[in-house]
């Protein structure tokens, strides 16, 4: 058999060409996936010199660079939460998932946190679609709030779809999106660009990672993921597929961070059921309370299990529990024998050991079913020494005083609790550095950003992915606001956009700044001080106050003297302004607020907010 190049070498045999190692880390391609841009010749090279084209011919058209994969991180890094990537291949781009964050303990009264939509806003004609990767809240909570402003057709498995069909029916938007369910091993395009939809195992059933084909290569994102051997309901994960793309050349991986901290493997859900068998045994006679995570439906379906071989009812607890409940059982996602599930308002009409709640609250949330349980605040549920409560769940770093909070409140009770790591009734729905091991040995990627996680989860993944071979050079950690563009030659920073946090208030999205928050941090840490007086200008007099109105600063009552100071402070100055002739408001309000602060921290070492309120009458 003769090749091509036997042929253009007169078939004398086979033309030697330069031998290319790849680098550590890289995987040696077998076949060009795209034009590779040619090197410049080395006029000292003898091969270069006699190379050159002969007399009479056109030089050869020198190829074009290749087309940049670009990436635009706008969320999901150093942070948990409101994971968000702008994905784009020339005039093709998508967004992949769209996710919320909590807020944390300095956002005093914000509701949730949302990713800075700015550079979504700037591109949405270019933007094809979202394409989700699992329904959890991280990854699909922000897009009613998206969508609110803008229309993309939205790609996920048929859980997911469900999940986010539910979240647009409360805002009003169910029916106005198009949702496209793709199942694992579809296949959606977007130009030239094909995503596909590889089976994951994760703490949601549906959840899949993405193998996005470009014409330089495979970009793979694995989502939230574990390798689960032995998962509650479906197949472990779809290994064999993630090797076969790895064989083809993956140009660059981004994968999941959360556990790469920890050694070894995640262990399998099912721990999580013998457990279970055995605390059921343990509970004997007493009310079993279960508080875990509303979208772990592998976690209720053993709970449900459970229960039916102890001969219990079970009742759900929670606004959002029983949202998934409802959904999951509708899909097919849960089994649920018939007669073992009952209205929680039906719960005293059976025998307290023959009961087994499943609630939300796991993570000590404040408005939660579990943390109503432990403050007697809870309508249907009262707790007592007769139940056995089981929190099934590890807090998320951050939530540890809440949920230690809502734990000595129950134990006041006279409940028995079992929490964190007393037995195994948590396993992680992350992958741990094994498991990564695995997926960089199976991808073989040349270029990797550690994604999903805070600094130090990021640093270790790349520290893992530079121990397998991968040169430094290769590896980018990432921040959010962050261009990335990637070719089969490099990988590099090119840009900064807008990005950031865009903070939810009740109805108001994104009307509470930094100022805000700020001033409510000053309010809570140190109170409120009112100053109100009426002036007459036409008279230079104050006609009445000034009166000091204190709230979170002293109890008025109690410290009659050092408010009769500030009054008498704020009234000299304001005199002095009549005297001057100084009506200039803001003025008089600014020496006002500087002359009490000034006196107050110098008697209390305190720093109140003054709000002057002058009145010209």
């Amino acid at each position: 058999m003769t090749t091509d190049n036997q042929k253009k070498a007169g078939g004398k045999g086979p033309v030697k060409r330069p031998s290319r190692t790849p680098s550590k880390g890289q995987p040696e391609r077998t076949r060009p996936v795209a034009p590779a841009a040619v090197p410049a010749a080395d006029a000292s090279d003898p091969a270069a010199r006699t190379s050159r084209p002969r007399r009479g011919r056109p030089p050869k058209k020198q190829a074009m660079p290749p087309t940049p994969v670009k990436l635009t991180m706008l969320g999901g890094l150093n942070e948990i939460g409101k994971n968000i990537t702008l994905f784009e291949y020339g005039d093709d781009a998508f967004l992949i998932d769209c996710g919320m964050a909590f807020p944390d303990d300095e956002m005093l009264g914000v509701d949730i946190v949302l990713p800075d939509f700015t550079y979504v806003e700037k591109n949405r004609d270019r933007i094809k679609g979202i394409v989700l990767t699992h329904g959890h809240e991280d990854h699909i909570g922000g897009l009613p709030y998206l969508l609110k402003q803008m229309d993309f057709p939205i790609y996920g498995t048929k859980l997911t779809l469900a999940l986010v069909d539910s979240k647009l029916k409360e805002h009003g938007l169910s029916g106005k999106v198009k949702l496209n369910v793709v199942d694992p091993g579809g296949v959606i395009r977007f130009g030239a660009v094909s995503v596909e939809f590889i089976h994951v195992n994760h703490s949601i059933p549906d959840a899949v990672a993405l193998g996005i084909k470009t014409p330089i290569g495979y970009v793979v994102h694995t989502g939230d993921f574990k390798i689960d051997c032995t998962p509650i309901m479906g197949r472990m994960m779809d290994l064999a597929r993630l090797g076969e793309i790895g064989n083809a050349g993956v140009l660059a991986l981004l994968a999941d961070s959360t556990n790469a901290e920890r050694p070894g493997y995640t262990p399998s859900e099912r721990v999580v059921g013998d457990s279970f068998a055995n605390l059921f045994k343990k509970a004997e006679n007493k009310r079993i309370i279960i508080a875990t995570f509303s979208s772990n439906l592998h976690r209720i379906q053993q709970i449900i299990d459970a229960a039916m071989k102890d001969g219990r009812k079970v009742a759900v607890s929670g606004r959002s529990m029983l949202n998934f409940v409802n959904i999951a059982t509708e899909l097919g996602y849960l089994t649920v024998p018939e007669g073992i599930l009952i209205d929680i308002d039906l719960i005293n009409r059976y025998p307290k050991e023959k009961m087994t709640i499943i609630t939300t609250g796991s993570q000590g949330e404040p408005m939660s079913a579990l943390s109503r349980m432990a403050f007697s605040d809870h309508r249907q549920v009262e707790v007592g020494p007769d139940d056995y409560i089981i929190i099934s769940a590890t807090p998320i770093p951050g939530n540890e005083k809440t949920v230690g909070r809502v734990v000595n409140e129950l134990m006041k009770r006279g409940c028995d609790v079992v929490y964190e790591k007393m037995y195994d009734v948590h396993v992680s729905g992350h992958a741990c550095q094994e498991e990564l091991k695995i997926v960089h040995g199976l991808t073989k990627p040349r270029f990797f950003i550690p994604v999903h996680g805070e600094q130090k989860h990021m640093h270790k993944h790349a520290a893992l992915a530079r121990s397998m071979g991968m040169s430094p050079q290769n590896v980018l950690i990432p921040d959010i606001g962050r261009v990335i563009e990637i070719t089969p030659d490099k990988m590099e920073v090119t840009g900064t956009v807008p990005a950031g946090r865009v903070l939810v208030d009740g109805l108001g999205v994104g009307d509470v700044g930094s100022i805000v928050l700020r001033d409510r941090k000053h309010l809570a840490q140190d109170g409120l001080i009112v100053v109100v007086a009426a002036i007459d200008t036409s008279i230079g007099q104050i006609v009445s106050g000034p009166d000091i109105v204190s709230r979170g600063f002293v109890y008025v009552r109690e410290s009659e003297r050092l408010i009769d100071d500030a009054r008498a402070i704020a009234r000299g100055v304001l005199e002095e302004c009549c005297r001057d002739h100084a009506y200039d408001w803001t003025t008089m309000k600014s020496r006002v607020r500087d002359e009490l602060s000034h006196m107050l921290f110098q008697k209390t070492k305190r720093s109140p907010m003054i709000l002057p309120i002058l009145m010209d009458v």
